[in-house]
């Protein structure tokens, strides 16, 4: 559908590779790859950009979907672009909420049902609003079985229990624009930045560190999320 926007022809990848590097999924693109969004706007995926589809938490892959699956794999692509983008702009949080606008109308355009594409956004706006909320000011973007674990940790259950509340509340709400999935979205991020940290999960993360993960910038930047 036109109305959708529309993308440039396949994208051309490779796999890349490195000793160090535990989550193996990371790729490159051979060719320039871009999405027109519906109000004619070009979002460019240069050739040899790198990609590694970690907009979305891992946390949630095992809900959502993990990385270059499905009918977003397109979507992703630019998407994560763009987010790396937003993270140089004048105003890195209206940056990175117009790249998620943009992903969800890709998801669309790319043959997303619209409740997926919705779901899809919530995914990478609570990935936009992880430096911001204290209990999740941790890496998240490593797979359990990546990291020598079995069991998510607190955190990753909280980021999970606020995607299943965020998802319930876009299925009760209906939202009929995009505009209304944005502020169904920004209720429970807002909320949730505002919380304190739990006093006991201050002493458990004194006496338990976790020094098997290396510090990782999340996809996101330190001035709040736009679209508030």
């Amino acid at each position: 559908m036109a109305t959708l926007g529309s993308f440039s022809e396949d994208p051309q990848l490779t796999w890349l590779t490195a000793p160090h590097d535990p989550t193996d999924r990371r790729m490159q693109l051979l060719r320039e790859f871009w999405y027109k969004d519906p109000a004619g706007t070009v979002w460019k995926a240069p050739k040899d950009s790198i990609v590694d589809g970690a907009s979305i938490p891992a946390a949630l892959w095992s809900t959502i979907g993990s990385p270059y699956t499905g009918h977003y794999r397109r979507a992703s692509l630019v998407h994560d672009v763009a987010c790396d983008q937003a993270q140089r702009a004048a105003d890195p949080g209206a940056a990175r909420a117009a790249a998620d606008k943009m992903f969800y109308q890709a998801c669309l355009a790319g043959g997303c049902p619209a409740v997926q594409a919705e779901l899809l956004y919530a995914g990478v706006r609570i990935g936009a609003w992880l430096p911001h909320i204290q209990f999740w000011r941790q890496p998240m973007h490593e797979a359990l079985l990546a990291t020598n674990r079995t069991q998510p940790d607190v955190p990753e259950e909280s980021v999970r229990t606020t995607y299943r509340e965020i998802a319930a509340a876009i299925q009760a709400a209906a939202p009929r624009t995009f505009a209304q999935l944005e502020a169904v979205v920004n209720h429970h991020l807002q909320a949730k930045a505002a919380q304190p940290l739990p006093a006991a999960f201050k002493v458990q993360r004194q006496l338990a560190p976790r020094p098997h993960l290396a510090p990782q910038a999340a996809k996101g930047t330190k001035p709040k999320p736009g679209g508030e």
